[in-house]
């Protein structure tokens, strides 16, 4: 069986350019098992013809595969300090911002992003990109369309300004759409922009293994203006923030040094 899976990373490797290996093994294999034997396949193998064959099939995988789980306002403390301490110091040196919201699934963060800072300066000053590995869940970011469960860490003065109701689903107002720029993009193997005043980058970072995080924070690090700043997800912590030019600035919010 770990043959079966190894033949299966070298082989989605070929076909998609995504690196399984560089990917927690036993979380990943458990959950891409449990996907394969819910359609009735006995290995990889089989589960491989699969996905090559059927772009379904395709698409389905790397939804799994990219743990596709997100809200607005999620981790409501960390935003605030984003709002009340981050933002306020990264506009008092930079009359325009330059705004990277990295595997951002659904779109629930760069949306929030572009509510936050609102607050703060015109959106026409923001530019805000906003990426992922799964064109799936970029489509459906583009249409802005939320259920209403997704608001429920949002504030309420956020949600009555942003957003139209239509029965239990709420629709991103057009001002909050037109400052995103979704873009593909794979964490692993693309190259990254540069110049970035903010980069975001949460609960994604976990399921990587330790040399793939090393690389990441270098490239992003790399992808920092000097005193930009890098937020992570509350569970990741970096604990040698310095050999990659960082500081903390805050709990999880680092700073280019």
């Amino acid at each position: 069986m770990i043959n079966d899976y190894q033949d299966f990373i070298g082989r989605v490797k070929k076909l998609t350019r995504i690196n399984l290996q560089l990917y927690k093994e036993a979380q990943m294999k458990r959950r891409l098992t449990s996907l394969y034997e819910k359609k009735g396949y006995r290995n990889f193998g089989e589960y491989f013809q699969y996905i090559s064959s059927d772009s379904n099939g395709l698409n389905e995988f790397l939804d799994r595969m990219t743990i596709n789980v997100s809200e607005f306002y999620r981790n409501g403390k960390r935003w605030d300090v984003l709002d009340q301490k981050i933002l306020p110091r990264l506009i008092q040196k930079n009359d325009r911002l330059k705004v990277w919201s990295a595997a951002c699934s659904t779109g629930e963060e760069p949306y929030t992003l572009a509510m936050v800072l609102a607050k703060h300066m015109p959106l026409s000053k923001v530019s805000i990109l906003a990426t992922d590995l799964d064109e799936e869940v970029l489509a459906r970011a583009k249409m802005g369309v939320y259920h209403e469960r997704s608001l429920n860490e949002l504030p309420v003065d956020m949600k009555r300004k942003f957003f139209e109701k239509n029965g239990d689903y709420y629709k991103v107002n057009s001002e909050i759409m037109k400052a995103v720029t979704f873009k593909k993009h794979n964490l692993l193997a693309d190259s990254f922009e540069n110049n970035f005043d903010l980069i975001v980058c949460r609960n994604v970072l976990i399921y990587f293994t330790e040399d793939a995080k090393d690389m990441l924070y270098v490239k992003f690090s790399n992808a920092l203006k000097t005193d930009g700043i890098f937020f992570v997800g509350s569970t990741e912590q970096i604990f040698s923030a310095t050999q990659y030019n960082l500081e903390t600035e805050d709990t999880f919010f680092y700073r280019k040094r």
